[in-house]
């Protein structure tokens, strides 16, 4: 009875050892892999400034875009000056809504 018991427990350590080695090798080859692999740097923002903020917050904030873009070029008189307030409304638009209604990330 206990050389069978001892011949049993040989072969599940046998079979662990075996299982042991195999995850191992598993592991190495996947180490090594990623080590070969090239990697992109890892982005912190994963959207958009508007896609982050709610549709309220964009709907407001496209209309009054809109509301100032038809301000500037019903009220402004020489194409010229309509063309450059237009463009810095753009341009300084994005400034003005992180300082306006907070940073999402």
């Amino acid at each position: 009875m206990a050389k069978e018991r001892a011949r049993r427990r040989a072969e599940r350590e046998a079979l662990a050892a075996r299982e042991k080695a195999a995850a191992a090798r598993r592991r190495r080859r996947r180490e090594a892999l990623r080590r070969l692999k090239p990697t992109l740097p890892r982005r912190r923002r994963t959207g958009t400034l508007l896609a982050r903020r709610p549709r309220v917050q964009r709907a407001g904030i496209a209309a009054l875009t809109v509301v100032l873009v038809a301000a500037a070029w019903f009220l402004v008189d020489p194409l010229g000056l309509r063309l450059v307030l237009i463009v810095l409304l753009v341009l300084v638009l994005p400034a003005v809504v992180v300082i306006a209604l907070g940073r999402r990330t």
